[in-house]
């Protein structure tokens, strides 16, 4: 199966964008809470699905959380502590560009958790997860997968980008010798931490796009029936000339001209 070009690609986005606006005004009128998880791979595409989904929703009602390495303050914290306060509250969206699951990927492999640390995270993050669930949460959980030749292509356009090189640490450069490491780590955390109530879902992200659509298709389908009535707006016609705005403090600055 080829690569998808862009302009299929868009065309085939188009109708899930919109349906996913729908699932959105569904999510604020009845008050649902949704978290979705990315986790995968480094290049895999987790940014780039989170800006398919993002795209035309209120930023407003659709946080994206993408936390930084924890504080000293966060280290000695509950290790859950952090992420709980960014769960979205009744009739919002919350998708997570890595996880709490950082404990059972980067960590582990990269030796910054220790093996007591990880083996008790695998243990909890099954009932942290059922408390979520339990208490309404609709929560999706992505891992998106990627061959080790195409992460290589991948960081090496980052790499010639400079537009895309602000992507490529030297965590991820020492990264690329624990290629197999991750998978052993993946494995094992899907093996503790998949459940009915909270499934793990893979997708082939080696062709991004056609990735991204495969999310979002599964899951749109994997909702409840969305459809709701939105609410009607009416725009009466303006009472007289639409007014030019004047300035009298201060002027505009000049208009952009390419050089």
């Amino acid at each position: 199966m080829g690569r998808l070009k862009r302009k299929k690609y868009e065309a085939l986005l188009e109708p899930l964008h919109s349906e996913l606006v729908a699932m959105a005004h569904w999510v604020a009128a009845t008050g649902q809470r949704v978290v979705v998880l990315f986790e995968g791979r480094d290049t895999a595409g987790k940014g780039g699905a989170i800006q398919a989904i993002a795209r035309h929703i209120n930023p407003r009602q659709c946080s994206v959380v993408a936390l930084p390495k924890p504080s000293e303050a966060e280290a000695g914290q509950w290790y859950f502590q952090r992420y709980v306060a960014h769960l979205p509250t009744r009739g919002r969206i919350a998708l997570f560009d890595r996880s709490w699951y950082n404990r059972a990927g980067v960590e582990q492999v990269m030796g910054f958790a220790t093996p007591s640390e990880v083996e008790a995270f695998l243990k909890a993050a099954p009932t942290f997860e059922r408390m979520l669930v339990d208490d309404g949460i609709l929560l999706f959980k992505y891992w998106l997968t990627c061959d080790q030749d195409v992460q290589e292509e991948r960081f090496a356009e980052r790499l010639a980008d400079p537009l895309k090189r602000w992507k490529l640490s030297p965590i991820d450069v020492a990264a690329r010798d624990h290629y197999d490491d991750y998978t052993k780590a993946r494995e094992a955390m899907l093996k503790a931490t998949h459940s009915e109530y909270a499934p793990w879902t893979l997708v082939d992200f080696n062709d991004q796009k056609r990735g991204r659509l495969t999310l979002i298709r599964d899951l749109l389908d994997r909702l409840p029936d969305t459809a709701c009535k939105e609410t009607t707006i009416d725009l009466p016609k303006l009472a007289g000339e639409p007014s030019v705005e004047t300035f009298g403090v201060l002027q505009p600055i000049a208009s952009y001209k390419p050089h």
